[in-house]
């Protein structure tokens, strides 16, 4: 099948043809990141410009690297030294770029629905989400989703159980939409506080770790950060009995198929959601989706400018 989209907003509205076909060619491109030059000219005259309204380190980095890859243009606006500061809406900030003939814009906003507004707004030019509140983060979930097809071969039917913040968490959303394409038994498990009421729509859900892990055979677990910053809300007692309920430490990593894969998004709280231990182990693959992640963004940036160019 062709790419059509001119952005990338979420998973929930893509089939799983095409979300295949964003694996298909990020595995293509994985020959590229193997090379002893990793660079092709496949993006040589489209500018691509990074807005960034949140803190980021792995998919910041990972979105410039995937830019350079490909020989694009880039800029990269730093928020704080911005004219958002002096009170520029988002969406004059992002029409200014046009102006300044910008293809494509990668954002990350607090605001669920931002790259909406923008898509909706800006004809012929892509908007790709880096995450929107606690809406979707759809290259984080594609790169896990490539990891597991590295590892079992294919996604369909995988036995997955998200860990963790899931109320507040974009990252589980896209995964939960993303592994449903594929028909995936999805679980989720956090304490009542950290899930959201309406989850039993979309995953089984479970408050007792132990009793999560014992029931089924779990091909991924997952473990999401805890956002310390929403400790003071009163949503768990503490760190250290967050860790004691619900981390993943030796103990319960034997009680898993020994096929199971530990997953994270970044960044790892050690000894709240991993034990040093089970994060360093050969089950842990946490390193490989960082690496996945440039591959993905490659394939993203690829087939939206495939588009662009078209039109």
């Amino acid at each position: 099948m062709k790419w059509t989209k001119k952005d990338l907003i979420g998973l929930e509205n893509l089939t799983s043809d095409e979300i295949l076909l964003i694996l298909d060619t990020a595995q293509s491109f994985i020959s590229v990141l193997n090379r002893d030059i990793k660079k092709v000219p496949t993006l040589r005259g489209i500018t691509i410009a990074n807005l960034f309204f949140e803190p980021s380190t792995r998919t910041k980095a990972s979105f410039e690297l995937a830019e350079k890859r490909l020989s694009a243009d880039t800029l990269s606006i730093t928020v704080s030294a911005s004219s958002v500061v002096k009170g520029e809406t988002l969406l004059d900030t992002v029409k200014n770029l046009k102006s300044l003939l910008c293809d494509i814009v990668v954002i990350r906003h607090s605001y669920a629905g931002a790259p909406v507004l923008l898509a909706e707004a800006l004809e012929n030019m892509g908007i790709v989400n880096a995450g929107d509140g606690m809406h979707e983060h759809p290259t984080q979930a594609l790169l896990d989703m490539l990891t597991m097809k590295h590892i079992f071969g294919e996604i369909k039917g995988l036995n997955v159980l998200i860990v963790g913040d899931i109320k507040h968490s974009r990252v589980a959303r896209s995964n939960i939409w993303g592994l449903s394409k594929f028909k995936c038994n999805v679980g989720v498990c956090a304490p009542s506080s950290l899930l959201p009421r309406e989850i039993d729509r979309l995953a089984k859900s479970f408050t007792s770790l132990d009793e999560a892990i014992s029931s089924a055979k779990w091909d991924v677990v997952m473990a999401l950060r805890i956002q310390k910053e929403r400790q003071e809300d009163g949503l768990f007692p503490s760190l250290r009995e967050y860790h004691r309920v619900y981390g993943i430490n030796v103990n319960r990593l034997k009680q898993l198929p020994k096929k199971t894969i530990i997953m994270h998004p970044g960044p790892v709280n050690r000894g709240v959601e991993l034990s040093p231990e089970v994060a360093d182990s050969s089950r842990a693959v946490i390193l490989n989706q960082v690496t996945n992640g440039v591959a993905v963004r490659m394939a993203v940036l690829y087939l939206i400018s495939s588009v662009l160019r078209k039109g």
